[in-house]
């Protein structure tokens, strides 16, 4: 556990965060901000007041189609369809404020390295070190067919994210700090012996380059990852500045804190390993109208929109199974690390399908941290002592009022408490996240 929590909000550029149909309540302005900058801006300066470490942008880049092999309900209930790009957001956030990281999901199954890296690492270079990247392997069936591609088994798409992550590693040490020399006089641009091109040929890849941008301050993006079966862990500790995990309640946040450590040790990881678990505050003037929005937003997910939800997830068409079959009797290629974490004990007993769908639909499996400022803050501590994790993904309901709400009313009660920052620690992300 770090000295302060640090917090980062957790989004997704679509109709919907992680709640289905929030769109459809008369508060949210989701559906306006799809069409404007404005709208991101706003969420943006308003995290920057709270202090928040960064934003952390989730992705799904297809339409989700594994329930009942079709599209139908996804689109028609707006379960993440439309799915627009998380990276054209970055700057547009990057611009309004100074000091918020700014990280997006990118997946290795989708471009080639060079590109990925020239992307990330340009906006790295023009926010003066304020970028992330969430790594991912690329799971999901709608993504591989989108893009054409055969989709790899579970353990190769790791193999494969390893020669991925050795050409970022030897782009992203190409070039030196302190390359730039800029001599007008002279006309000396860059020091050549301060550039040095980098050759990879492996199994899945092969590249001859040199980096296409000048390092951030903070020398690359900020590395996180959320790798949760055991090759996925040992990937993420090997590779992941900050792990990412959803865990439906603490003893599962306990039990994946046991094994990341492990497969740090395993792995030979020196420096401390960093954890930011997904929960999803819902807060209100009081408790009984904290559960009262909370019903209502759970009531208003239809079964086929949980369903297409998960189904999209986990790579299974849960059409055709039994809605009371327990989770633990199911398996899958998809998302191993994620079936588990769905299967897990839920109040002393197993979770079923139609438990999981419902949870998915509300909270893509994040815990509900449900009542008024003072318990939702109270609560928020409480995990983050009882687990050793470095503070939480924030996912919003309604937005951007619950964001608003948040920043206003928990936060100046986790900073009185002495549990979260009252000013940035650096410039850079890793400076705040990573301090």
């Amino acid at each position: 556990m770090t000295d302060r929590m640090h917090l980062l909000s957790f989004l997704v550029h679509s109709p919907i965060n992680h709640t289905a149909m929030t769109w459809a309540n008369a508060d949210d302005q989701r559906i306006e901000g799809l069409q404007s900058f404005k709208y991101w801006q706003d969420i943006a300066r308003t995290l920057e007041r709270g202090k928040f470490d960064g934003v952390f942008f989730a992705d799904i880049p297809a339409a989700l189609d594994a329930y009942r092999d079709r599209i139908d309900e996804s689109v028609k209930h707006g379960v993440l369809w439309p799915s627009q790009d998380p990276m054209a957001l970055l700057s547009v956030m990057a611009s309004a404020t100074q000091h918020l990281g700014l990280a997006a999901t990118l997946s290795v199954a989708a471009i080639p390295p060079y590109i990925a890296l020239r992307t990330l690492s340009t906006l790295d270079y023009l926010s003066r070190g304020r970028i992330g990247w969430n790594i991912v392997t690329g799971h999901l069936r709608a993504e591989h067919r989108a893009l054409g591609l055969e989709q790899l088994e579970h353990d190769e798409r790791y193999d494969r994210a390893e020669e991925y992550m050795a050409i970022c590693y030897g782009l992203w040490n190409s070039v030196d700090q302190d390359a730039l020399v800029f001599d007008r006089a002279n006309g000396v641009l860059i020091d050549p012996s301060k550039v040095r091109r980098f050759e990879f040929k492996g199994k899945y890849f092969k590249s001859t380059a040199v980096s296409p941008t000048l390092p951030s301050p903070q020398g690359r993006p900020v590395l996180f990852q959320a790798g949760s079966s055991g090759r996925g862990q040992a990937f993420a500790v090997k590779h992941a500045d900050v792990i990412f995990g959803i865990q439906p309640h603490v003893s599962g946040m306990k039990k994946m804190m046991e094994q990341v450590r492990a497969a740090a040790t395993t792995g030979g990881r020196t420096d401390p390993v960093r954890v930011s678990f997904g929960i999803q505050p819902v807060v209100a003037g009081t408790e009984l109208e904290a559960k009262r929005l909370q019903k209502e937003l759970t009531e208003r997910i239809p079964d086929d929109a949980g369903l297409a939800r998960v189904s999209g997830t986990l790579g299974v068409d849960f059409s055709k199974l039994d809605l009371d079959q327990p989770m633990s009797e199911m398996d899958t290629q998809a998302s191993r690390g994620l079936m588990a974490a769905l299967s897990a004990v839920v109040n002393d007993k197993r979770m079923t399908l139609r438990e999981a769908a419902t949870r998915w639909g509300a909270s893509t499996g994040m815990p509900q941290i449900v009542g008024a400022p003072e318990q939702v803050a109270t609560e928020m501590e409480a995990i983050w002592r009882g687990t050793g994790c470095i503070g939480f993904n924030v996912t919003p309901t309604i937005t951007p009022s619950s964001i608003d709400v948040f920043v206003d009313q928990v936060i100046p009660i986790l900073q009185k408490r002495g549990v979260f920052r009252t000013d940035y620690e650096g410039k850079t992300f890793s400076e705040n996240l990573l301090s």
